[in-house]
């Protein structure tokens, strides 16, 4: 369940960031969900990594979610002061790269659909994090097209895989529940 609470914010973070990186929402405004979500998803990953039963899995869990927490909490922090975002730019490419091999691993791994959707997820988002390098790092002219894809990944990725998880739709949830 905490997977689908951290995907359905995670949607909403992306999607919003989308339509602000399009221009459709002001800077100050859009640190409130960033602040928001960076903060929720850092409190699911301290669960994970220091609840009961935390274990290997777990703490792996929690470090890759904190990969989104930093991203959210960056993105306030530039909102707020008078930066040029080329650190989180950097910061973004560490993500990406870290992000390919647990896409791969996933995908190598996978018997489930839920398992490929996990694993095609964690592909999507190492190259829209390698788009927040390009466009921060490198200064690259392509905030649209990354509002867009950050937008659509918002939705495919976190939005409606986390209200379904929720729900008990998908994912281990819908697993367990079938008896499997």
């Amino acid at each position: 369940m905490l997977l689908g609470l951290a995907l359905l914010y995670v949607g909403a973070v992306l999607f919003l960031n989308g339509l602000w990186l399009m221009g459709h929402i002001g800077d100050r405004e859009i640190a409130v969900i960033n602040i928001f979500v960076g903060t929720l998803t850092a409190l699911i990953a301290l669960w994970l990594a220091f609840g009961p039963g935390a274990d290997a899995g777990s703490i792996k869990a929690a470090g890759l979610t904190l990969l989104f927490s930093f991203t959210y909490l960056w993105v306030a922090y530039n909102r707020f002061h008078d930066v040029d975002g080329r650190g989180l730019g950097w910061f973004s490419l560490f993500v990406a790269i870290t992000a390919v091999p647990v896409a791969f691993d996933t995908l190598t791994g996978a018997t489930t659909t839920w398992d490929v959707w996990f694993g095609l997820s964690w592909a999507s988002w190492a190259g829209l994090w390698f788009m927040f390098f390009l466009l921060l790092a490198l200064g690259k002219p392509i905030a649209r097209v990354t509002g867009m894809v950050t937008l659509a990944l918002g939705v495919l990725t976190g939005w409606i895989p986390g209200y379904l998880l929720l729900d008990g739709v998908m994912g281990p949830a819908a697993k367990a529940a079938a008896g499997g």
